[in-house]
């Protein structure tokens, strides 16, 4: 997890050449950097999303779910060394853990396929793991983020949420159902995700938590979907997304009872 200026700045001579990826003209990190980008039926929209990737990245993993369009073939014309992988189940979820396990980087960041992320932000992400973070989060509600993409319903149940979250599991989140983040790689084994639809983001942000990792939110600006329609259902995933928040808790309070269990145990043994 090191990172440091690049030599012309800092005035220190690297070892050896291609030791450093330049990010900036002032920051070089040596970590390389996967780019996951689920995405099906998405063809339109790539161009959008590509343009705006930092060539500095060490790989971009676009996880295809069973496109009926040329998706596959327009990303591997915009990015040709591009690895693409099947996705054989369905939900973004399942699509974003299949990419996990396809990256090679030390670093993963999750960026979606319908053109309303900047990647010109992944160095705000990068730097922040760089610089000691865990998990860097995505936010649209920390100063300095916005959305031009939610309706006032959805900001009011994204709100809601996040304000469970926040009360049950200690969090101090601004936003929550966003899919623009980035981690450490390492971090995949502590969180163990096991869930296929869009309420993974809110698994993720909830699990990082529990885990004791660090967090820091990126503030990050949402754009409008550029073509086609969202599969998001705001009733049927905000649902989910409440399951997934009840469920965790339950397991929460299931692990400090068995805590309190083996304790009490062990104390009468001792005496």
């Amino acid at each position: 997890m090191s990172s440091f200026l690049h030599p012309a700045v800092s005035g220190q001579e690297p070892s050896t050449a291609g030791q450093y990826r330049p990010i900036s003209s002032h920051l070089a990190i040596t970590p390389p950097v996967s780019v996951v980008i689920p995405a099906m039926n998405e063809a339109e929209n790539l161009p959008y999303v590509f343009k705006t990737l930092p060539a500095w990245i060490h790989e971009v993993v676009l996880v295809d779910g069973n496109s009926t369009d040329n998706t596959v073939e327009v990303a591997r014309e915009l990015w040709p060394d591009v690895r693409v992988v099947k996705q054989t189940g369905k939900g973004k979820g399942d699509a974003l853990i299949t990419g996990f396990a396809a990256c090679t980087g030390d670093i993963i960041v999750m960026v979606d396929a319908d053109g309303s992320a900047d990647g010109n932000e992944i160095v705000s992400y990068v730097s922040a793991l760089v610089s000691g973070a865990d998990f860097a989060k995505g936010s649209r509600f920390a100063n300095g983020g916005g959305t031009d993409d939610m309706t006032p319903i959805r900001k009011l149940g994204n709100w809601a949420l996040c304000t469970v979250v926040n009360r049950k599991f200690g969090a101090r989140y601004t936003d929550l159902c966003y899919g623009y983040n980035a981690f450490w790689r390492h971090c995949l084994d502590k969180i163990d995700l096991d869930c296929t639809g869009f309420e993974v983001e809110t698994l993720m942000n909830i699990r990082v938590v529990k885990a004791g990792l660090k967090v820091q939110e990126i503030p990050s600006h949402e754009y409008l979907r550029i073509h086609g329609a969202s599969n998001l259902r705001a009733v049927r995933d905000g649902l989910r997304v409440l399951k997934v928040i009840l469920k965790e808790r339950s397991n929460r309070r299931s692990l400090r009872r068995a805590h309190a269990v083996a304790l009490s145990s062990m104390r009468g043994e001792v005496s």
